[in-house]
C-alpha cells in the first residue's frame, strides 16, 4: 500500500542503522515526514538524505535517548514545528554484556534509563500532545530477550520485558506484545535424556 501515513508526522528514535532506519524509511515511504533521532549524528543525515532523494520529508536530531530534557524537547520541538505528533517509535536501545555477577549498577541502570525510562519520557509527551487530538500511534519496539534469557544481557533482557501497527488500519490494536521474532519464543528446548 502507498500513502498509508501520508501527511502524518512520525518519530522514530535509535534510528541511526537497522530496524529504527528501516521504520523510519518504510514510514517515509507510506507519506509521513519522519523526525528521527540517535547519537549518530553522520548516519542520521545520510539517512535523511536518503529518505528526501527519494521523495520523502525527514529531519533529525543527533544525541543520546537517556538525556531526558533533550529527548522531552525533541518531542514537544517536532510536533510545534510540524503542528502534529501523529506517531511515535521507542525504539532507541541500550544493550550491556556481561554476567550479573560482573556488571555494575551504572551499567544495569544504563540499560534501563534507555529501555524504559527513554520510552516513559518519550510516551508521556506524546501523549500530552495525541491525547487532546484523540489520535495516535505509540509503537514500543522490545527484544526476544524480554521473554527469553540470554546469556551476558541480563541487563537488557530485563529492561525490554519491564509496523502496520501506526496506521489507521491497525486502530483497535492496543496493548498487544506481538513478538516477530521467527518462531524463537515458540521454540520448545528439551535436552535430550
Amino acid at each position: 500500500m502507498v500513502d498509508r501515513l501520508k501527511a502524518r508526522v512520525a518519530i522514530v528514535t535509535g534510528a541511526s542503522q537497522g530496524i529504527g532506519a528501516a521504520i523510519a524509511q518504510l514510514f517515509a515511504a507510506e507519506g509521513a515526514h519522519v523526525a528521527i533521532c540517535a547519537r549518530r549524528e553522520g548516519s542520521l543525515q545520510e539517512l535523511a538524505d536518503r529518505i528526501r532523494a527519494a521523495g520523502g520529508s525527514a529531519s533529525y536530531a543527533a544525541f543520546d535517548v537517556a538525556d531526558h530534557e533533550r529527548l522531552a524537547t525533541f518531542v514537544r520541538e517536532t510536533a510545534a514545528a510540524r503542528g502534529r505528533l501523529d506517531v511515535l517509535v521507542n525504539n532507541a536501545p541500550s544493550v550491556s554484556y556481561g554476567a550479573i555477577a560482573d556488571m555494575s549498577v551504572e551499567e544495569f541502570r544504563r540499560d534501563f534509563g534507555v529501555n524504559v525510562d527513554s520510552t516513559f519520557v518519550a510516551t508521556r509527551e506524546a501523549f500530552k500532545l495525541m491525547l487532546p487530538a484523540k489520535r495516535g500511534a505509540i509503537v514500543n519496539i522490545a527484544s526476544i530477550t524480554g521473554l527469553l534469557a540470554s546469556p551476558g544481557m541480563s541487563g537488557y533482557g530485563t529492561a525490554k520485558a519491564a509496523l502496520f501497527l501506526a496506521s489507521d488500519e491497525s486502530s483497535y490494536v492496543t496493548g498487544v506484545c506481538l513478538s516477530v521474532d521467527g518462531g524463537r519464543a515458540a521454540e520448545l528446548v528439551i535436552p535430550p535424556p
